[in-house]
């Protein structure tokens, strides 16, 4: 074999096995990735999960509105990826404790019942107001001494949070909550959640607690897409002490 020859061969030796070894440490990679982004949700392979959602009180019977069925396909895209399974909920249907399942829970506690079941059991400093006569704190939601006012195509806002069960068997599953004031922020929150859980599973840990609040920005020109945070209320959101209406102050 001549010299030309031989080199050839270990040349292409060497990219074949480069090759090999890239694949197999991008497999390994992806394969990290997928395994913390199923631990964050709590969605490992062929386990399953609710999504529990208010009924469209536009409609008769069963139903959804546009911008709730437009979260679910967003957390759908979500527990495929994961290798799980979901169920969809009616939230009056939905009889049961949490837990077992991981849950995601979106809507307004005015029209979601579960949903402000959790936030009273859960986040016990948030307050929002589900008072239906029209007023300038209709939907408002107060985290300790803020008031966080809705503007209707310019600024909504929506509570986006991560509660692990508290148990002590290590399999107790998350419930993730999307508490907008307009079904449009919560589509947004849900998007959010979606595109930022690895950066959030590192900042709050897989396995963590956390509640922010976001804001939809102009939301009647960019729809769901311009989404600010505007603070972590984990500590305030967790805290059991009220403060007394005189004392709040309105925040944008």
């Amino acid at each position: 074999m001549s010299d030309d020859l031989r080199n050839l061969v270990l040349v292409l030796a060497a990219l074949v096995i480069g090759l090999v070894a890239g694949w197999l440490v991008r497999g390994v990679m992806w394969r990290r990735r997928l395994q913390r982004k199923q631990r964050f949700f709590g969605l490992p392979k062929e386990s399953e999960c609710l999504l529990v959602v208010p009924r469209d009180q536009g409609a008769r019977g069963w139903s959804l509105a546009r911008h709730d069925a437009f979260a679910l396909l967003e957390l759908a895209a979500v527990v495929q990826e994961c290798g799980a399974h979901a169920e969809i909920l009616a939230h009056d249907t939905s009889w049961q404790g949490f837990g077992a399942r991981t849950e995601f829970c979106i809507g307004s506690p005015a029209t979601n019942i579960r949903l402000a079941a959790h936030l009273r059991s859960m986040l016990p400093g948030i307050e929002v107001n589900v008072d239906p006569a029209p007023s300038p704190d209709q939907g408002a939601i107060t985290v300790g001494k803020d008031v966080y006012r809705l503007e209707k195509g310019a600024v909504e806002h929506v509570l986006l949070a991560r509660l692990a069960a508290a148990g002590d068997s290590g399999n107790d599953r998350p419930v993730f909550l999307s508490s907008g004031q307009r079904g449009i922020a919560d589509q947004a929150a849900t998007r959010y959640l979606a595109r930022n859980h690895a950066r959030l599973a590192r900042k709050y840990g897989v396995d963590g607690t956390f509640c922010l609040l976001l804001r939809v920005v102009n939301s009647q020109a960019y729809g769901s897409d311009v989404v600010e945070m505007v603070a972590d209320v984990t500590k305030a959101a967790t805290s059991t002490g009220r403060v007394s209406r005189q004392d709040r102050s309105p925040a944008t």
